[in-house]
């Protein structure tokens, strides 16, 4: 693949650098990429990262997390919190601002208190002898007309699968 960039490096006093990839058969990307003009985005840099102006110094987001964690807005989440204070003429910071001092302290989540689900527990029925258990069913079965139906009622002992009463309903009881 250098050898390729090496033509379109060539080529690029002739023509664009777009025009002469094409003509290589590359990517503007991939001849700017070998080149070294681009930097990958995700690179860990030695460098600091620079500090905007307008950013909150520790004190202001010691304040803020103070406020957000207060037993006042502790079951509350940011634009909640930040509604309330501007109603108070009160300005902290923007939400976002809150939502990502949360996130560095592992603290976005759901912040009231949420019940468990507790699994079902599956019923389970067992017979060792007749007329222990019982067990029923409805079923719709279809009439001599169009749009219309019986219900049939059927018990049964668990046991010995035997019928022990049964019935037929115009309407469901």
């Amino acid at each position: 693949m250098g050898h390729l960039t090496a033509h379109v490096a060539l080529a690029k006093d002739r023509s664009s650098i777009s025009k002469a990839c094409w003509a290589v058969g590359i990517s503007p990307a991939t001849y700017y990429r070998q080149k070294g003009r681009c930097q990958p985005r995700h690179t860990v840099s030695s460098v600091p990262c620079r500090v905007p102006g307008r950013a909150l110094s520790h004190e202001e987001r010691d304040r803020v997390i103070a406020v957000l964690n207060s037993e006042r807005f502790k079951d509350m989440p940011p634009p909640q919190v930040y509604s309330i204070l501007l109603d108070e003429g009160r300005y902290l910071c923007s939400v976002s601002t809150m939502y990502r001092l949360l996130r560095l302290r592992g603290e976005v989540k759901e912040r009231r208190n949420q019940r468990s689900h507790v699994a079902a527990h599956r019923p389970e029925l067992l017979a060792t002898r007749p007329n222990q258990v019982w067990c029923w069913d409805i079923t719709r079965l279809k009439g001599p007309r169009k749009w219309t139906y019986f219900h049939l009622y059927v018990v049964m002992d668990l046991f010995s699968r035997f019928v022990v009463r049964w019935c037929i309903s115009r309407r469901s009881n």
